[in-house]
């Protein structure tokens, strides 16, 4: 399976896809996480839930779906974020999906998905949306389990509930509902146009009539249904559709999109963007240190520099504006792990020992992403620290749902680590952990 950009260290982190289609990834990008959050927690404080402990991942598919798994986890196509025509109708799928999680809705299979990997995650959800359905509803992928059936479709009552819920959240913000109406019916437009046998969100989110009537009897009741959206928050949508467009489309549509006369700060990074892809770093290098002198508060400015030198070869170069990215967004753990993977690759082992410091921070937001605990294993290897390298394999792979590798890793680790230690006692609980995963 391909990848559609090879970016582990990254303003547009791509990490390993499992899906149906060829070219279906999942997409972990700082900035474009960061700015859908800013957009979405009043939503999530409406909702009564802590806005740090909801995340929000990309999947790199046109076609327009949304679904809720593993927890507080929100997952958007790419399709969906390009075709929103404003932050409103964004905002009403995520205010939707938001009354999945606080419905309890997820439940069922919250136990099973808990610990899984964002990539575990997608391996189930992405093949399962493309075939589990069909016109019937009858599941005909055959290793697909009754609980997991469940989960992957929600009943057209809750459904119900988790519209009823969105149009509740966006009353109490005063933000219209006509987003989510809007969205509503361009599925409904499509599915006339060729039924569902193309349409993701249909199989998993059954729409119907009477919702929709629902939902358009609200917006036209509601006293927020004309409230402005928010100009800053159409500001971050349009920032988020030119960076994708910029990262997942030819670069010759970015140039026409973006002509050199357009002097606009939006144009120049996703020139900057397409000229580093094709690669041209004489044109690139140049376009981003025009935006960091001109906006030098932007991390992500400078983590775009540190790819574009990384990415070719310049790795010691890169050490600086990751540094200057993480001091400017300390709290953005993908930068940590961006900058810890480029500490590694410079072979120094003072650095190295600062990768450990750095991915170890990020790991208590990102323990998720197996890619982390992988990181952490190269770099207390070359530290010569066996015990605590042997414990991240061990995280990596009960984060990978991996029982038998869990175990044997965990084993290991406690061979090697200092008993009565807090990272012993996390080999012992990693192995029971591994003990409740079912054999892959």
């Amino acid at each position: 399976m391909k990848p559609v950009l090879r970016l582990l260290v990254l303003a547009l982190a791509l990490f390993a896809c499992v899906g149906a289609r060829a070219g279906e990834s999942v997409l972990r990008d700082a900035e474009i996480e960061a700015e859908i959050k800013t957009m979405a927690t009043p939503i999530w404080r409406a909702a009564g839930l802590e806005p740090a402990d909801v995340g929000i991942y990309l999947i790199d598919d046109r076609q327009l779906n949304s679904f809720v798994a593993g927890g507080q986890a929100i997952f958007l196509n790419t399709g969906l974020i390009l075709k929103a025509q404003n932050a409103n109708q964004l905002m009403g799928v995520i205010a939707h999906e938001t009354g999945h999680i606080a419905g309890g809705h997820i439940l069922r299979a919250k136990e099973a998905m808990k610990n899984a990997s964002i990539e575990a995650i997608i391996a189930m959800m992405a093949g399962a949306v493309a075939g589990a359905y069909g016109h019937n509803g009858a599941a005909i992928l055959p290793g697909l389990g009754v609980g997991q059936q469940a989960f992957l479709r929600f009943s057209i009552s809750q459904e119900a509930t988790a519209d009823h819920a969105a149009m509740n959240y966006l009353d109490r913000i005063c933000q219209s509902a006509r987003g989510l109406l809007q969205f509503f019916e361009i599925l409904q437009a499509d599915e006339r146009l060729q039924g569902d046998q193309d349409d993701p969100w249909g199989r998993t989110h059954p729409l119907t009539e009477e919702r929709i009537n629902y939902l358009r009897d609200h917006v036209q009741r509601d006293r927020c249904s004309n409230a402005p959206i928010p100009p800053a928050d159409d500001a971050l949508l349009k920032r988020i559709q030119a960076k994708l467009h910029a990262f997942l489309d030819d670069p010759q549509f970015t140039f026409r999109r973006f002509p050199e006369s357009d002097r606009s700060e939006l144009a120049r990074y996703a020139r900057a963007v397409a000229w580093y892809r094709i690669p041209k770093l004489d044109q690139a290098l140049p376009t981003i240190d025009g935006l960091i002198h001109d906006y030098p508060n932007n991390p992500y400015y400078r983590e775009l520099k540190g790819q574009m030198l990384f990415e070719n070869g310049r790795v010691r170069e890169a050490v600086g504006p990751y540094e200057q990215a993480v001091r400017l967004a300390p709290s953005q753990a993908l930068l940590r792990m961006s900058l810890g993977q480029v500490y590694i690759e410079t072979n120094d082992p003072a650095l190295n020992k600062k990768a450990i410091a750095e991915l170890n921070n990020a790991a208590q937001a990102e323990g998720r992403d197996s890619t982390v605990w992988r990181f952490l294993a190269v770099a207390y290897g070359r530290d010569n620290q066996l015990g605590m390298a042997a414990l991240s394999l061990a995280e990596k792979a009960l984060a990978d749902g991996k029982k038998t590798e869990a175990m044997q890793q965990s084993t290991r680790a406690k061979q090697n680590l200092p008993r009565n230690t807090a990272s012993y006692f996390r080999a012992v609980e990693i192995a029971h952990e591994a003990e409740n995963l079912e054999t892959k």
